[in-house]
């Protein structure tokens, strides 16, 4: 439960006003009388009233004092309260925005638009921090419901075929445990791609210097028997290009690069190409195939988990886990770097990474 503080902000400026307010009251009048009335002569004896002297102004500017000194504490007290309303009111917006944050509610936001102060910045922070925490949690919900959908039709063909196993003892065992084995395997590969992704989103990894070009090297040959399958030509060009960041994590990039080059080209006879180089102070990689021409506007979907251009991944023999580029994507943010992806006219893809190069 909320505590109420004892003191409100509020209370203690309206104090804090009225105190200077009098305290300032206070100093000018002491110096009116240090120094104006102690140049007043005193009064003659038994003349009191006869002339201006100093123990007549004194009465009657003590009486004056007084009440002027009442008439600030009013006027602090009452100006003072308004003031701190006025001045606290973003702060009780800003309260309002986060109560309602903290209850679930993303959407809600302040949008400070009558004021040009330190409070209109915070407003305009704290908007932005909604706006991204909406975003990550609307993308999360998305990507976990994928996730529950994509894992939970494995082990519904498991499921599936030991209940066709256990109906019909007859049945060829040999090709149950074939089937079961190559569900098992792609959901063991959907896994470790979830994993991934959630430690590359999470950014924790030890940074070290790498060579990209070394690693695309790797990659290539761990691919080639899938490219001479597939009769794919597989080039590896460029030169030195060092960056910094996580070396497993920059293998499985490019690997899932050169993977899904090969896996989406032209059925025979393709090329993927791979290319190494520093420009400016950053390091490039990009891979580039041929295949089937690519809308424009799907391109941007190709990062999102369990797509493929309009069509959700499915669970088949060469469909893939869908989460190669959004691996791709994450690895890519993790080390502070730029991942474009560009259709090429005569069909297929241009990917295109610029990672911080090393110091």
């Amino acid at each position: 439960m909320p505590r109420r503080p004892r003191f409100s902000a509020r209370l203690k400026l309206t104090l804090s006003y009225a105190g200077f307010l009098m305290v300032a009251g206070a100093v000018m009048l002491a110096v009116v009388w240090l120094f104006l009335l102690r140049y007043v002569p005193d009064s003659p004896q038994g003349l009191l009233f006869t002339s201006p002297n100093r123990y007549l102004l004194s009465r009657i500017f003590g009486r004056a004092a007084g009440v002027a000194l009442a008439f600030l504490l009013v006027f602090g007290l009452v100006g003072g309260w308004l003031l701190a309303g006025r001045m606290l009111s973003p702060l009780r917006r800003i309260a309002d925005a986060a109560r309602l944050a903290s209850n679930g509610s993303l959407s809600h936001r302040i949008r400070l638009t009558d004021r040009h102060d330190e409070f209109r910045e915070l407003a305009d922070v704290f908007d932005t921090m909604l706006e991204q925490l909406e975003s990550h949690v609307a993308e999360q919900r998305r990507f976990a419901a994928n996730a529950s959908h994509e894992l939970r039709t494995p082990l519904a063909i498991s499921q599936t075929l030991l209940d066709v196993a256990r109906s019909d003892p007859s049945r060829d065992q040999g090709e149950l445990l074939e089937r079961l084995h190559t569900v098992n395997t792609r959901s063991i590969d959907l896994t470790e791609a979830l994993l991934l992704l959630s430690r590359a989103d999470r950014g924790v990894f030890t940074r070290e210097p790498v060579d990209l070009s070394l690693v695309a090297e790797e990659a290539a040959e761990t691919l080639l028997p899938l490219a001479e399958q597939r009769r794919i030509t597989l080039d590896v060009t460029g030169e030195p290009t060092q960056t910094v960041g996580s070396g497993p994590l920059i293998l499985r990039m490019v690997t899932n690069l050169v993977q899904n080059a090969i896996v989406h080209n032209l059925p025979v006879d393709g090329t993927v190409t791979v290319h190494t180089e520093s420009v400016r102070g950053r390091s490039v990689l990009r891979v580039e195939n041929t295949g089937q021409p690519l809308a424009p506007e799907l391109v941007p979907t190709l990062t999102e988990p369990f797509r493929r251009g309009t069509d959700r991944v499915r669970t088949d023999e060469h469909a893939g886990v869908g989460l190669g580029l959004a691996i791709v994507h994450s690895i890519v943010q993790a080390h502070d770097g730029v991942l474009d992806l560009t259709p090429r006219p005569a069909g297929g893809l241009i990917v295109t990474i610029r990672l911080p190069g090393k110091a």
